[in-house]
């Protein structure tokens, strides 16, 4: 992954409505949530969310798969975990050796 491809996602999720989108499709977990049951949830109009679902789609943070007349959509969970993973596999990288976290316990700082 580059860092352009960092910013772009990071980007993508600095904007409260895709956040919220996003969220609501990681908690949905691999079986994702219809556009329709996007909707409901979010409460905003079909043509806001489709602007908001075509942008995570773009970075790659959401997948999107068509069943019959259905449109469901779901976090691409492998995309999510290298891109936060990046974070946590830099930390502290810079201290000295002695006091550098041990992320292996997911405890840092």
């Amino acid at each position: 992954m580059t860092i352009e491809d960092l910013c772009q996602r990071m980007a993508a999720l600095g904007n409260p409505s895709r956040m919220e989108i996003y969220r609501l499709l990681v908690r949905a977990g691999r079986p994702g949530l219809s556009v329709a049951s996007v909707q409901e949830r979010v409460g905003i109009p079909a043509s806001t969310l489709s602007h908001h679902l075509r942008r995570l789609v773009e970075v790659g943070l959401v997948l999107q798969e068509r069943t019959g007349t259905t449109l469901l959509c779901s976090a691409d969970f492998a995309v999510m975990e290298a891109t936060f993973a990046l974070f946590a596999a830099e930390c502290c990288a810079d201290e000295p050796e002695t006091s550098r976290c041990d992320t292996s316990s997911g405890k840092c700082c």
